[in-house]
């Protein structure tokens, strides 16, 4: 990745590129169930749920190239809960969200491949995605980094008036 793009934990200070980044993938119906946009408000609630240690959420931020321009968040990624069930606290669910300006440049590589390494200290063995089947940029990008299809859940959604299928992939990483 660019030595220009750096990865750090997200600060609550964050939230709004971190909201206006998942609002700009609502509309192409590639990316999240969500169908109208949120606010910060409504995702404050969501972000105090993360916790550094073990669910963290990062963001990628672009510094600028020169002496007195700032730096912006240009990708957001983080950890999950995949179930509240004890048993289950070893998997989290993968969430990675790229600027529009920012894709198909590797960014997304780069973050899953930070993902992948820096799972295990967050006590995490087992990664899991959720993925539209239509969505075969990710498919394909998860794919390339070892994760295989672990289930197909055929018309569970309705996205713009479309039955949706979803696919979960996974990985170990212990």
């Amino acid at each position: 990745m660019s030595p220009s793009v750096r990865l750090r934990l997200a600060a609550e200070s964050d939230l709004p590129a971190i909201v206006g980044i998942f609002n700009s993938t609502i509309p192409g119906h590639m990316v999240t169930a969500h169908t109208r946009p949120v606010t910060v408000a409504e995702r404050l609630p969501w972000f105090r749920e993360h916790n550094p240690q073990t669910r963290p959420l990062w963001v990628a931020e672009q510094t600028g190239g020169g002496e007195g321009q700032g730096s912006a968040v240009v990708a957001w990624a983080g950890l999950s809960l995949f179930s509240e069930r004890p048993a289950y606290y070893p998997t989290a669910e993968v969430s990675i969200y790229i600027e529009e300006n920012h894709r198909r440049r590797g960014l997304g590589r780069w973050l899953l491949r930070e993902i992948i390494a820096r799972a295990p200290a967050c006590k995490v063995t087992t990664l899991v995605g959720l993925i539209w089947a239509h969505n075969q940029p990710s498919l394909a990008l998860f794919a390339s980094e070892g994760f295989e299809r672990w289930g197909h859940l055929p018309r569970v959604a309705e996205l713009a008036g479309i039955e949706r299928d979803l696919v979960i992939v996974g990985r170990r990483v212990d």
